[in-house]
């Protein structure tokens, strides 16, 4: 599936890509990307629904997706998304967003953008298979594949917006590096980080996020994908993620 087009249901999507010379503000390694020849680093299927929910998805404005991801390394590090923040969809809080780990392994890390511009909190969560892992309000986010195998994930997220590159792409990539060794590594294009807190992912019965619950059957009862819109109205789901 790499690279080719995915099916889903009776849908046909060809993947948008990202490409290494696509990444080149945020790489860390600059002398290695000096030498490298350019190359796709992941692929993303956009707005996948099966035939039975199209309505659904458009009603409650929200989009399923899959992105392909081979293992690698980008000179001192492991291949990553180029990471962004969301817009705000409520006052003080930016649309959040879930992640699902299909196949392989991944590390999310996530961090939180203070109202003078400064990083005030960094999560660092590893899923596997099955894990579901909750982007909060206020969260920019880099994917990293850290395993030996192509890492397949899905989101839900909401329609009602475009991501925010430009924060990351100024800083030159997120506060933290994970270098290939395993080392979380500071990015000092960042003033006064916070050191990294280790987090779990989640699961949330109420919500069917849930381990054993494959992340798109959350459709079957839309309601619970409301909070991708509407965060002001489910606190309660982030109160012990941020702090």
């Amino acid at each position: 599936m790499t690279g080719q087009t995915l099916k889903f249901g009776t849908i046909e999507r060809d993947p948008d890509v990202r490409m290494l010379t696509d990444m080149e503000a945020v790489i860390w390694d600059k002398a290695w990307y000096d030498q490298a020849e350019d190359r796709p680093l992941y692929f993303m299927y956009r707005d996948l629904f099966l035939d039975r929910h199209d309505s659904v998805v458009h009603e409650y404005d929200v989009r399923y997706d899959i992105t392909v991801m081979p293992p690698g390394t980008l000179g001192r590090e492991y291949v990553k998304t180029k990471g962004h923040y969301h817009p705000e969809a409520a006052q003080g809080l930016s649309f959040p967003e879930i992640y699902e780990v299909i196949q392989g392994e991944a590390t999310y890390l996530m961090q939180r953008k203070a109202e003078d511009g400064t990083i005030d909190d960094v999560r660092v969560v590893d899923a596997t298979a099955g894990d579901k892992v909750i982007i909060p309000p206020n969260y920019g986010h880099i994917t990293v594949n850290t395993g030996d195998r192509t890492l397949k994930m899905a989101n839900w997220v909401s329609r009602q917006f475009g991501s925010i590159y430009q924060d990351i792409e100024e800083r030159r990539g997120g506060a933290y590096y994970l270098a290939a060794n395993g080392d979380l590594v500071a990015n000092n294009n960042y003033d006064d980080l916070p050191k990294p807190r280790r987090d779990e992912p989640r699961e949330v019965p109420d919500l069917r996020i849930e381990s054993e619950t494959p992340m798109y059957k959350m459709i079957q009862r839309p309601n619970t994908l409301r909070f991708l819109n509407h965060p002001e109205k489910f606190e309660w789901l982030f109160d012990d993620i941020s702090r």
